[in-house]
């Protein structure tokens, strides 16, 4: 039992060291990891790892959302106090979040970018937070750059939302066939009703109503089996594909 339990430390160690190298996370973790095989690896588990999961980003989604519900400008008005009293690159990012979690994005856009002009210049959680902000902001040259940047240097990073940004300022930039393998590919890859959802959203918006309709008939079958939980999550692309579906009928 203890050769097996070994054994199973190491491969674990082993796991993690894998997304050490992947997610390019600093290799002073490789040392961790294989010196302290057990305690390291649970270490970067919780630390490192869970953090950027799936998983967490949507628990931790769902109770934004919550909160918003009750009071929709707690978070702005709490991170814009915070970020006066004390004026730190953490509270700007929060800061950052809340009003384009509201729908000031050129405003996030502003502090995103003051974020990444000290030591976090190349920090990936920032600079997708900027291109996200860039794109609500219909300033879609500005973010197909950074999010180009972004795969080209952190390739395993957040490879959905990535690609879905790209693919959305793509067609920002009326560049519609590049756009259209963008969405496809994530389709194919990730297969997640956001992504299908955006290439819908896409569709709807450039008429093409065959590519749409077959993807709304297969949304309608994934959506009528979730939870009052996963709805909350998925309303703001779902206000989006009905706003982009409302307007092709009446043009139509």
């Amino acid at each position: 039992m203890p050769i097996a339990g070994i054994g199973l430390h190491v491969i674990f160690a082993a796991l993690c060291a894998i997304h050490v190298v992947r997610s390019r996370q600093p290799l002073y973790w490789l040392f961790i990891l294989f010196a302290f095989p057990m305690i390291g690896s649970l270490v970067y588990f919780f630390a490192v790892y869970l953090p950027d999961s799936r998983l967490q980003r949507g628990a931790m989604r769902a109770v934004s959302a919550a909160a918003r519900a009750i009071d929709p400008t707690r978070e702005l008005r709490e991170a814009r106090s915070a970020f006066e009293d004390t004026p730190n690159t953490d509270n700007r990012m929060r800061l950052a979040a809340a009003l384009l979690e509201l729908g000031d994005a050129a405003a996030a856009v502003d502090h995103y970018r003051a974020c990444l002009a000290g030591p976090l210049a190349s920090d990936p959680d920032i600079m997708l937070s900027l291109a996200r902000a860039l794109v609500e902001s219909q300033r879609y040259p500005e973010a197909l750059d950074s999010l180009e940047r972004l795969r080209r240097d952190q390739p395993d990073f957040r490879c959905e939302a990535v690609s879905l940004l790209i693919a959305r300022s793509l067609a920002g930039n009326a560049r519609n066939a590049e756009a259209r393998q963008e969405f496809e590919s994530a389709m194919a890859r990730f297969g997640t009703y956001e992504a299908k959802a955006e290439y819908a959203i896409w569709a709807w918006a450039v008429g093409d109503r065959s590519t749409a309709e077959q993807l709304d008939v297969d949304l309608d079958r994934i959506s009528s089996r979730w939870n009052a939980l996963t709805r909350s999550l998925n309303e703001p692309v779902q206000r989006r594909l009905l706003a982009a579906r409302q307007l092709a009928n009446r043009r139509s």
